[in-house]
């Protein structure tokens, strides 16, 4: 199975859909214990799980994590969904790749989300790739105007780009290409993983070339491998599923990348988180930000309400865990390891 940017988006939805296995469910949160606090001395409706985050308010560091987007209604309507209840949140949103927009203009109105939100911090998104294939800072400031964007993600995805039927494989000399984004574009550039992990020579590489912003997008997640691999089935070697579980986990990655944070490097969470308990893990190891997608995929289907819904939960879960740790606030919560047992 092989079609067009656009085509591939929907093909990747229902896949999703169909394949619960794509959910590796194998990040390793469960193996990291909080330390319980009978007494935490504080009440309930004085905890403050609030930041800011690039100069805009959050209610809690949540990330709507890269979806999709195309020339498509399904997908439109994601998008306006997820948007929509990003507002009302207050919460951050990430759109997929954006590359599509560049070979279907029909595309543009589905990252065309300010009217929708219109005070959400938003992230444009293309894949870093594409940068050794004639991209330049022209594509990335035209993907950050249509959304009218306060940041743009470049994702990295070796490991999905060789298991894609047609997948861009140039990666050599992309991190000179990165940097020329990084000091040329408006707007601050966020580097992610789309879930096979950031490892510390990745870091040091990309921080030499001015990256302030690491989404560590780790194993354990939706399997972008597995994915590829039933559209790939032609070939008969399932070489999608031997690598399906490649990379390394959210918290290793989150470890690992802790002692960067001294440098002023800014850690996001993503890959593999599915609650908020995965949330409360991920800014103790050092995060600022956390990012999910695969459980809002089925609430934006529906509609805003049940995206706002989820989100609702997913607060007063992070909330309840604070109070349950004595953590007042975020600062309380970040970086400190002695609340793990």
């Amino acid at each position: 199975m092989s079609g067009t940017t656009n085509q591939r988006k929907i093909e990747h939805i229902d896949i999703l859909q169909r394949d619960p296995e794509t959910d590796r469910n194998r990040a390793g949160f469960d193996q990291i214990h909080l330390r319980h606090r009978a007494l935490p001395e504080l009440n309930l409706d004085e905890v403050d799980p609030s930041l800011s985050f690039l100069g805009k308010p959050l209610s809690f560091p949540l990330l709507i994590s890269s979806m999709t987007g195309g020339d498509h209604e399904k997908v439109r309507h994601i998008n306006q969904n997820l948007a929509a209840a990003a507002e009302h949140c207050k919460v951050a949103m990430g759109v997929g790749s954006q590359r599509v927009m560049f070979t279907h203009p029909a595309a543009h109105a589905s990252f065309d989300l300010r009217q929708t939100a219109p005070t959400a911090l938003l992230f444009a998104n293309l894949g870093a790739v594409q940068l050794n294939k004639g991209f330049g800072l022209p594509e990335c400031r035209d993907a950050v105007d249509v959304l009218k964007a306060d940041g743009l993600y470049l994702h990295l995805n070796p490991l999905q780009e060789a298991i894609q039927p047609e997948g861009d494989t140039c990666f050599k000399g992309l991190a000179d290409r990165i940097g020329a984004v990084i000091s040329g574009l408006e707007v601050p550039v966020l580097i992610k993983e789309i879930g096979s992990g950031l490892s510390p020579p990745d870091a040091d590489l990309l921080i030499a070339k001015g990256a302030r912003i690491l989404d560590v997008a780790g194993s354990g997640g939706t399997s972008w491998s597995r994915i590829e691999n039933h559209r790939a089935r032609s070939g008969g070697d399932d070489l999608g599923l031997l690598f399906q579980d490649w990379g390394v986990p959210t918290p290793v990655a989150l470890q690992e990348l802790a002692p960067f944070r001294e440098q002023g490097v800014i850690l996001i969470a993503s890959g593999g988180l599915r609650n908020a308990l995965d949330m409360i893990k991920s800014i103790i190891l050092g995060a600022s930000l956390c990012g999910m997608a695969k459980p809002f995929l089925e609430p934006a289907l529906e509609s805003p309400e049940a995206v706002i819904a989820k989100i609702e939960s997913i607060r007063r879960a992070f909330t309840t865990a604070m109070f349950l740790l004595g953590c007042p606030n975020l600062r309380a919560l970040q970086g400190n390891t002695d609340l793990i047992r």
